[in-house]
Protein backbone atom coordinates (compact mmCIF):
# COMPACT_ATOMS: atom_id res chain seq x y z
CA UNK A 1 0.00 0.00 0.00
CA UNK A 2 1.28 3.34 -1.21
CA UNK A 3 0.14 5.60 1.96
CA UNK A 4 0.50 2.32 4.69
CA UNK A 5 0.61 4.44 8.03
CA UNK A 6 -0.24 7.63 6.77
CA UNK A 7 -2.04 10.52 8.18
CA UNK A 8 -3.93 12.71 5.13
CA UNK A 9 -6.24 15.60 5.54
CA UNK A 10 -8.73 16.10 2.10
CA UNK A 11 -10.65 19.48 2.28
CA UNK A 12 -13.73 19.33 -0.12
CA UNK A 13 -13.94 15.32 0.73
CA UNK A 14 -17.60 15.51 0.38
CA UNK A 15 -18.04 15.14 -3.35
CA UNK A 16 -15.86 14.91 -6.58
CA UNK A 17 -12.21 14.75 -6.31
CA UNK A 18 -12.38 14.65 -2.51
CA UNK A 19 -14.55 12.07 -2.12
CA UNK A 20 -12.50 10.41 -4.58
CA UNK A 21 -9.22 10.45 -3.38
CA UNK A 22 -10.05 9.80 0.24
CA UNK A 23 -11.70 6.15 -0.94
CA UNK A 24 -8.34 5.81 -2.80
CA UNK A 25 -6.07 6.93 -0.19
CA UNK A 26 -7.72 4.74 2.26
CA UNK A 27 -7.77 2.09 0.50
CA UNK A 28 -3.81 2.80 0.36
CA UNK A 29 -3.63 2.45 4.13
CA UNK A 30 -3.98 6.34 5.01
CA UNK A 31 -6.20 7.19 7.65
CA UNK A 32 -8.29 10.07 6.14
CA UNK A 33 -10.00 13.55 8.07
CA UNK A 34 -12.47 14.15 5.58
CA UNK A 35 -13.30 17.64 5.63
CA UNK A 36 -16.34 19.73 3.96
CA UNK A 37 -19.03 22.06 5.73
CA UNK A 38 -21.77 19.22 3.64
CA UNK A 39 -22.00 17.44 7.14
CA UNK A 40 -24.12 14.56 5.34
CA UNK A 41 -22.22 14.40 2.29
CA UNK A 42 -18.90 13.99 4.34
CA UNK A 43 -20.36 11.43 6.67
CA UNK A 44 -21.35 9.58 3.14
CA UNK A 45 -17.35 9.49 2.20
CA UNK A 46 -16.59 8.34 5.36
CA UNK A 47 -19.33 5.36 5.23
CA UNK A 48 -17.75 4.27 1.88
CA UNK A 49 -14.38 4.13 3.65
CA UNK A 50 -15.41 2.23 6.46
CA UNK A 51 -17.31 -0.01 4.92
CA UNK A 52 -14.60 -1.44 3.29
CA UNK A 53 -12.58 -1.51 6.87
CA UNK A 54 -10.47 0.82 6.42
CA UNK A 55 -9.99 4.09 8.91
CA UNK A 56 -11.42 7.82 7.92
CA UNK A 57 -13.29 10.45 10.03
CA UNK A 58 -15.49 13.53 9.36
CA UNK A 59 -14.96 17.34 10.73
CA UNK A 60 -16.89 19.93 9.67
CA UNK A 61 -14.93 23.00 8.49
CA UNK A 62 -15.20 25.91 6.27
CA UNK A 63 -11.41 26.52 5.01
CA UNK A 64 -12.50 29.86 4.50
CA UNK A 65 -12.32 30.15 8.23
CA UNK A 66 -9.40 30.52 10.46
CA UNK A 67 -10.83 28.78 13.86
CA UNK A 68 -12.12 26.08 11.45
CA UNK A 69 -8.63 25.39 9.39
CA UNK A 70 -7.01 25.22 13.18
CA UNK A 71 -9.90 23.29 14.17
CA UNK A 72 -9.25 20.54 11.17
CA UNK A 73 -6.00 19.93 11.48
CA UNK A 74 -6.40 19.55 15.67
CA UNK A 75 -8.72 17.08 14.66
CA UNK A 76 -6.07 15.00 12.93
CA UNK A 77 -3.65 15.34 15.21
CA UNK A 78 -5.81 14.01 18.63
CA UNK A 79 -7.58 11.45 16.75
CA UNK A 80 -4.69 9.93 14.55
CA UNK A 81 -1.62 11.41 16.09
CA UNK A 82 0.17 13.70 13.12
CA UNK A 83 -0.09 14.37 9.58
CA UNK A 84 2.25 13.50 6.33
CA UNK A 85 -0.79 14.53 3.22
CA UNK A 86 -2.61 17.53 3.01
CA UNK A 87 -4.76 17.73 0.09
CA UNK A 88 -6.26 21.29 -0.21
CA UNK A 89 -8.86 19.93 -2.32
CA UNK A 90 -11.98 22.68 -1.36
CA UNK A 91 -13.17 25.34 -3.85
CA UNK A 92 -15.89 26.76 -5.49
CA UNK A 93 -16.75 27.77 -9.05
CA UNK A 94 -19.77 29.97 -8.45
CA UNK A 95 -22.55 30.01 -11.24
CA UNK A 96 -22.38 33.81 -10.89
CA UNK A 97 -18.74 34.51 -12.05
CA UNK A 98 -18.79 36.01 -15.00
CA UNK A 99 -16.18 38.73 -17.01
CA UNK A 100 -14.68 41.44 -15.06
CA UNK A 101 -17.92 43.60 -15.92
CA UNK A 102 -21.25 40.97 -14.61
CA UNK A 103 -19.19 39.61 -11.64
CA UNK A 104 -20.42 40.79 -8.48
CA UNK A 105 -17.43 41.88 -5.84
CA UNK A 106 -19.27 39.51 -3.65
CA UNK A 107 -18.83 36.89 -5.46
CA UNK A 108 -15.22 37.30 -6.66
CA UNK A 109 -14.56 37.86 -2.59
CA UNK A 110 -16.26 34.44 -2.02
CA UNK A 111 -14.46 32.66 -4.79
CA UNK A 112 -11.18 33.97 -3.27
CA UNK A 113 -11.77 33.57 0.11
CA UNK A 114 -12.40 29.86 0.04
CA UNK A 115 -9.87 28.97 -3.09
CA UNK A 116 -7.21 30.89 -1.99
CA UNK A 117 -7.34 31.78 1.22
CA UNK A 118 -8.68 27.90 2.10
CA UNK A 119 -5.06 26.87 1.02
CA UNK A 120 -3.11 29.61 2.84
CA UNK A 121 -4.76 28.70 6.07
CA UNK A 122 -4.49 24.80 5.91
CA UNK A 123 -0.63 25.43 5.23
CA UNK A 124 -0.63 28.12 7.93
CA UNK A 125 -2.20 25.15 10.32
CA UNK A 126 -1.05 21.91 8.69
CA UNK A 127 3.03 22.42 8.18
CA UNK A 128 3.91 22.91 11.97
CA UNK A 129 1.67 19.88 12.34
CA UNK A 130 3.66 18.34 9.35
CA UNK A 131 6.54 19.24 10.27
CA UNK A 132 6.34 17.00 13.52
CA UNK A 133 5.22 14.58 11.76
CA UNK A 134 8.66 14.02 10.12
CA UNK A 135 7.50 15.91 6.73
CA UNK A 136 5.26 14.89 3.78
CA UNK A 137 3.42 16.04 0.84
CA UNK A 138 0.80 18.96 0.49
CA UNK A 139 -1.25 18.91 -3.13
CA UNK A 140 -3.08 21.94 -3.77
CA UNK A 141 -6.46 21.95 -6.29
CA UNK A 142 -4.93 24.61 -9.00
CA UNK A 143 -6.70 24.41 -12.70
CA UNK A 144 -5.79 24.54 -16.31
CA UNK A 145 -7.31 27.48 -16.27
CA UNK A 146 -4.06 29.14 -14.59
CA UNK A 147 -2.55 28.88 -18.28
CA UNK A 148 -5.48 29.47 -20.22
CA UNK A 149 -8.35 32.15 -20.14
CA UNK A 150 -11.99 30.20 -20.13
CA UNK A 151 -13.78 29.97 -23.35
CA UNK A 152 -16.81 30.37 -20.89
CA UNK A 153 -16.38 34.03 -18.80
CA UNK A 154 -15.17 32.89 -14.73
CA UNK A 155 -13.21 35.88 -13.99
CA UNK A 156 -13.01 34.79 -10.17
CA UNK A 157 -12.25 31.44 -10.40
CA UNK A 158 -9.34 32.12 -12.99
CA UNK A 159 -7.70 34.53 -10.84
CA UNK A 160 -7.91 31.93 -8.23
CA UNK A 161 -6.43 29.26 -9.41
CA UNK A 162 -3.65 31.12 -10.91
CA UNK A 163 -2.70 32.15 -7.26
CA UNK A 164 -2.76 28.87 -6.10
CA UNK A 165 -0.29 27.89 -8.53
CA UNK A 166 2.05 30.61 -7.53
CA UNK A 167 1.44 30.30 -3.53
CA UNK A 168 2.32 26.26 -4.41
CA UNK A 169 5.60 27.12 -5.57
CA UNK A 170 6.38 29.50 -3.11
CA UNK A 171 5.92 27.46 -0.35
CA UNK A 172 7.83 24.39 -2.04
CA UNK A 173 10.71 26.87 -1.92
CA UNK A 174 10.56 27.64 1.60
CA UNK A 175 9.62 24.33 2.91
CA UNK A 176 11.71 22.25 0.86
CA UNK A 177 14.56 21.49 3.51
CA UNK A 178 11.75 20.44 6.27
CA UNK A 179 10.73 17.15 4.33
CA UNK A 180 7.86 19.00 3.27
CA UNK A 181 6.92 18.79 -0.54
CA UNK A 182 4.43 21.09 -2.27
CA UNK A 183 2.86 20.52 -5.32
CA UNK A 184 -0.30 21.58 -7.46
CA UNK A 185 -2.74 19.08 -9.70
CA UNK A 186 -4.16 21.01 -12.32
CA UNK A 187 -7.15 19.44 -13.62
CA UNK A 188 -8.51 19.49 -16.73
CA UNK A 189 -12.65 20.43 -17.31
CA UNK A 190 -13.93 17.12 -15.33
CA UNK A 191 -17.72 15.60 -15.42
CA UNK A 192 -18.12 16.30 -11.54
CA UNK A 193 -21.31 18.61 -10.02
CA UNK A 194 -18.89 21.92 -9.61
CA UNK A 195 -18.57 22.28 -13.60
CA UNK A 196 -21.80 20.45 -14.79
CA UNK A 197 -23.48 22.88 -12.76
CA UNK A 198 -21.52 26.31 -14.22
CA UNK A 199 -21.62 24.63 -17.52
CA UNK A 200 -25.37 24.38 -16.92
CA UNK A 201 -26.48 24.29 -20.97
CA UNK A 202 -25.36 21.74 -23.43
CA UNK A 203 -24.14 24.75 -25.86
CA UNK A 204 -21.52 26.04 -22.71
CA UNK A 205 -20.27 21.95 -22.06
CA UNK A 206 -19.21 21.93 -26.20
CA UNK A 207 -17.67 25.73 -26.00
CA UNK A 208 -15.46 24.11 -23.31
CA UNK A 209 -15.11 20.31 -24.66
CA UNK A 210 -14.29 21.38 -28.26
CA UNK A 211 -11.20 22.27 -27.15
CA UNK A 212 -10.02 19.14 -25.18
CA UNK A 213 -8.03 17.34 -27.64
CA UNK A 214 -9.58 13.79 -26.30
CA UNK A 215 -12.69 14.98 -26.81
CA UNK A 216 -14.40 14.25 -23.24
CA UNK A 217 -14.50 15.50 -19.87
CA UNK A 218 -12.26 14.12 -17.45
CA UNK A 219 -13.71 11.91 -14.13
CA UNK A 220 -12.76 12.73 -10.56
CA UNK A 221 -11.32 9.07 -10.25
CA UNK A 222 -8.68 10.06 -12.78
CA UNK A 223 -7.71 12.90 -10.51
CA UNK A 224 -8.01 10.86 -7.61
CA UNK A 225 -5.09 9.15 -9.16
CA UNK A 226 -2.97 11.54 -9.73
CA UNK A 227 -3.55 13.02 -6.71
CA UNK A 228 -2.15 9.63 -5.17
CA UNK A 229 0.72 9.91 -7.14
CA UNK A 230 1.65 13.26 -5.36
CA UNK A 231 0.92 12.23 -1.90
CA UNK A 232 3.12 9.19 -2.03
CA UNK A 233 6.72 8.36 -2.51
CA UNK A 234 6.77 7.65 -6.05
CA UNK A 235 6.90 11.57 -6.41
CA UNK A 236 9.71 11.68 -3.99
CA UNK A 237 11.98 13.89 -6.07
CA UNK A 238 8.96 16.35 -7.32
CA UNK A 239 8.17 19.66 -5.17
CA UNK A 240 7.64 23.21 -6.03
CA UNK A 241 5.73 21.57 -9.59
CA UNK A 242 2.18 21.65 -11.11
CA UNK A 243 0.40 18.07 -12.67
CA UNK A 244 -1.36 18.91 -15.56
CA UNK A 245 -4.22 15.93 -16.07
CA UNK A 246 -6.16 17.92 -18.27
CA UNK A 247 -6.96 15.91 -21.60
CA UNK A 248 -4.18 17.89 -23.69
CA UNK A 249 -6.06 20.93 -23.37
CA UNK A 250 -3.11 23.10 -21.94
CA UNK A 251 -0.89 21.50 -25.30
CA UNK A 252 -4.10 22.27 -27.87
CA UNK A 253 -3.13 25.21 -30.18
CA UNK A 254 -6.26 24.35 -32.43
CA UNK A 255 -8.48 21.23 -31.69
CA UNK A 256 -10.00 19.70 -34.77
CA UNK A 257 -13.29 19.06 -35.70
Amino acid sequence: MKLKNKVAIITGGSSGIGREAAILFAKEGAKVVVVDINTREGNKTVKAITEKKKIASFCKADVSIEKDCKKMVAFAKRKYGGLHILFNNAGIMHSDDGDSQSTDEAVFDLTMNINVKGVFLGCKYGIPLMKASGGGSIINTASFVAHLGAATPQIAYTASKGAVLAMSRELAVVHAREGIRVNALSPGPLRTELLMKFLNTDEKKQRRLVHVPMGRFGEAAEMAKAALFLASDDSSYMTGTEFLVDGGITAAYVTPE
